[in-house]
């Protein structure tokens, strides 16, 4: 298909006011959500209606709503316009001047990105997000754009979004479904240059769905985002992107080939050929296969060469840590939705399709599991934190059958947060003087040093500061929360006089989920109470978070909660602000003393909302799960636990407990109040500083990009050319066809050992085996001698050499090696592995025989 021309203003809005001179230019700063992190236009929406900005932080919204009076007046005001024109100039400047990356690579270096996820927080004027996933994909785009990365984002559009929570009287969660009106939004229609909207067909069992797609601007990189609510489609599918996370399996498989199929003809038909698709967990796997029926059209090839080239350039990243939390189509849904597409558009059977998102290809009732099909479709697979790529190990190891742990081709790149869109005004400001204004436009390696330098005074005066903001914001937030309840005018009025600045104040917010065990501070609650109530040193405790609708156990830890607070002894000292979102999040991260963080070890994949608190000087205490297992040191924060996994969770949940009240008592609390004569806590404020410096940087996108940048994508970019330039010159398939041996498990069934002779002189071990190969050449293959690590280090691995060929054997050679003989003989088995061009092992191969 021919790429279309597209227009991103032909008139972006039917707005009266959009005749007025200089709307255009506000529509511009208003459209761009770079205001969501650089917040030099909040003086423009402020002076336009300052009751709306406050309460919904959506310039768009804020320039849709006004009055063409206020308008003509501000835009007539010399100092509003030069204002404008300032703004508006600095914004095409940042746009131009050159990035990070371009200074630091080559300009042919890398070509576009694609960055599929069902999910993006970007801000709480765009609400398609609903927690840590969204989290991680919006900071990536900041950070794209920061940097100048080639990244351009692929979602979905949602008409109401993730909920939005309320709490009734009796202290239950209630879920709302607000409708996002489109108009309202900061987005705009794609059309071509003649006003058509762009709409992307995609053809469903009965009935086509047409997709309209729309266009955000997120400083230097555009999020295209795909509805199905047009006007030509049946009421069924118009609904298809009706909530996130909502429905059954049928609405999210319907979810899932929108984003995946139809993103990428989104693409194609804006004429952008990405060398990289990077899927953002197993939602956004059926990606893979489009890529590769667009290349099967481009290049006249067979499905199964297309995807092998193509796979080249795709990078999963995988963010779930329990193997119940993968996405999971009975087959016969899959049949039903598929099978013309798999015949049609692939030229395979759905059967064959299905095999390639199966644990077993062969096993005609194993459902179609989205985590395989992207494993299978991919050239490289990461975990999002250390410890959770040795968790996804295990969790994909099946596909890798007799391969080692350690070899299941998992690589990890540990998240970070955009660090300019977490800091509050002050922080930047106390950045802005220690380190400069660019600071998180490059690498940041230069940072950490200037923060160490800070005053003590200085710092503290800061945290003071954050805590009254923070206390002010909780006043104003919990009155109109109780008001909207329904509750009594002196709870009201009572919530208006609520915690104290000059308290240590403790924060907790994220989904209320089982494992993440929001309720471990309930343990006990009568030393709870004694916690928050000592007379001397005293504690506070804010609280946000929501329980998916359908998770009864999540909703219960709610009102559980709820109940406490209730307590006489309690009120004063625990609040549970409602409806968590970003504009939530921000203002506890920036004001909190300690961020807490409870999960259960291993099933917290990373984690971010702890990485938000640092640059604000708050301080992590956390089980030693996901990102902080690698952040944690005794000067940055607190732990709780061994740093390890247990079987009895009862028994692990109770120690783990105990051991949280006690870090609280006897090491965080008395450091928190042990002052000197001016009432500066030293060891306090110097732990806080220490985080700062060592571990903002560190858990940043700046970081965690570029070791994308470095450790994924330019090496898919450069394994994508090497492929597609073999397809070009005509190479490929002569290239391919002794390699198909190694992809045929028939024929792996012909390789065994035979004798082998093992001598030792002189501290070295000389070892020969007899090797049969059968019908595979002796060029695609390895043998090397394999032992386990020992204390928990690398295996070792000697590479075997071919000698002679065995006498009498069409395919069978000797092999040996000589090794020290420090370790036992019968640690050792040699093994035959593949090796073939730029195939990646075992992810794109995955035979393997080992020596009996």
């Amino acid at each position: 298909m021919a790429a279309l021309p597209i227009s991103r203003f032909t008139k972006i809005t039917a707005n009266i006011c959009a005749d007025v001179e200089g709307f255009d230019a506000l529509a511009e700063l208003a459209l761009d959500l770079r205001s969501s992190w650089n917040h030099t236009t909040d003086r423009l929406w402020r002076t336009l209606d300052p009751e709306l900005w406050e309460l919904t932080h959506n310039p768009w919204v804020v320039l849709q709503t006004v009055s063409r009076q206020t308008l003509e007046r501000l835009l007539a005001s010399p100092d509003f316009r030069q204002e404008m024109e300032a703004l508006l100039q600095a914004r095409r400047h940042a746009n131009e001047v050159p990035s990070w990356f371009q200074t630091t690579y080559a300009s042919d270096s890398l070509g576009t990105v694609a960055y599929f996820c069902m999910e993006f927080m970007l801000s709480e004027a765009l609400p398609i997000y609903s927690g840590g996933l969204g989290n991680v994909a919006g900071d990536q785009l900041k950070a794209a754009s920061d940097l100048g990365l080639p990244v351009v984002g692929v979602g979905l559009l949602y008409q109401q979004g993730y909920f939005r929570q309320i709490f009734d009287l009796h202290g239950r969660q209630q879920a709302l479904f607000p409708y996002n009106d489109p108009g309202q939004l900061p987005i705009v229609p794609l059309r071509s240059p003649d006003g058509e909207w762009l709409r992307i067909k995609l053809e469903l069992p009965a009935h086509a769905v047409w997709l309209r797609a729309w266009e955000a601007q997120v400083g230097r990189v555009k999020l295209y985002l795909l509805d199905s609510n047009d006007a030509a489609n049946i009421p069924a599918h118009r609904g298809i992107t009706s909530d996130l996370y909502g429905g059954g399996p049928e609405l999210r498989l319907l979810q899932e080939l929108v984003l995946g199929i139809g993103g990428w003809r989104l693409l194609t038909m804006l004429g952008s050929e990405p060398e990289v698709c990077h899927l953002n967990e197993g939602h956004a796997a059926f990606a893979v296969l489009e890529r590769a029926a667009h290349f099967m059209r481009t290049h006249a090839l067979p499905f199964e060469a297309a995807l092998d080239i193509t796979r080249a350039g795709n990078i999963f990243t995988t963010h779930t840590a329990v193997a119940a939390g993968f996405d999971r189509f009975e087959p016969n849904l899959i049949r039903q939705y598929l099978t013309t597409y798999a015949e049609k558009t692939l030229g395979i059977s759905v059967e064959s399709l299905l095999a390639l998102g199966r644990q077993n290809p062969e096993d005609a009732h194993e459902p179609l599991t989205t985590a395989y099909l992207a494993i299978r479709g991919s050239g490289a697979v990461n975990g999002v934190s250390r410890l959770h790529a040795r968790v996804s190990r295990h969790l994909f190891a099946p596909l890798f059958p007799r391969w080692p742990i350690h070899e299941v081709p998992i690589g990890h790149v540990t998240n970070g947060v955009h660090v300019p869109s977490w800091d509050s005004v002050a922080a930047d400001e106390l950045w802005t003087e220690a380190c400069g204004h660019d600071r998180w436009l490059g690498t940041v390696a230069d940072v950490a040093e200037p923060i160490r330098h800070l005053p003590t005074a200085q710092l503290w005066q800061f945290r003071l500061a954050a805590s009254t903001e923070l206390v002010d914001y909780i006043r104003e937030r919990l009155s109109r929360q109780l008001a909207a309840s329904g509750v009594s005018q002196e709870d009201i009025e009572a919530a208006r006089h609520i915690f104290d600045p000059g308290i240590l104040t403790l924060g907790f917010a994220r989904r209320f989920a089982e494992y993440k065990r929001p309720n471990l501070l309930l343990h006990d609650p009568e030393r709870l109470l004694r916690l928050l109530n000592d007379p001397q040193r005293p504690v506070q405790l804010v609280i946000a978070g929501k329980a998916h609708p359908a998770d009864m156990t999540g909703q219960a830890m709610v009102q559980a909660w709820l109940r406490f607070i209730h307590r006489p002894e309690a009120r004063g000292r625990v609040v549970f602000l409602s409806d968590y979102d970003m504009q939530v999040a921000e203002q506890l991260i920036q004001g909190v003393d300690v961020w807490l963080n409870t999960p259960r070890r291993p099933w917290e994949a990373s984690g971010t909302s702890g990485m938000k608190v640092l640059v604000n000087g708050g301080l992590n205490l956390s089980v030693l799960d996901g990102w902080w297992a690698e952040a944690y040191s005794p000067g940055v924060g607190w732990s709780i636990g061994d740093g390890l996994e247990h079987a009895d969770i009862a028994a692990w949940d109770a120690a783990e407990a105990k051991e949280l009240y006690t870090r609280l008592e006897q090491d965080i609390v008395p450091t928190f109040y042990d002052r000197d004569e001016s009432g500066i806590p030293y060891a306090w404020v110097n732990r806080m500083r220490e985080s700062m410096a060592t571990l903002t940087p560190k858990f940043s996108t700046n970081r965690s990009l570029h070791d994308y940048l470095e450790r994924y994508y330019l090496p898919a970019a450069d394994a994508f050319r090497h492929r597609v330039a073999d397809c070009q010159c005509g190479t490929y398939l002569h290239r391919m066809r002794p390699g198909r041996q190694l992809f045929d498990a028939r024929r792996w069934a012909g390789v065994h050992f035979g004798a082998s002779s093992v001598a030792s002189h002189d501290g070295q071990r000389h070892v020969e085996v007899e090797v049969y190969l059968g019908d595979i050449s002796p060029d695609s293959v390895q043998v090397q001698l394999y032992a386990n690590g020992t204390a928990g280090g690398e295996p070792e691995i000697i590479p075997m050499e071919r000698v002679r060929q065995l006498a009498n054997a069409a395919n069978g050679y000797i092999y040996e090696a000589v090794g020290s003989s420090c370790r036992p003989e019968s640690d050792y088995t040699a093994r035959v592995i593949p090796c073939f061009h730029d195939r990646a092992i075992p992810l794109e191969i995955q035979h393997i025989v080992w020596q009996r």
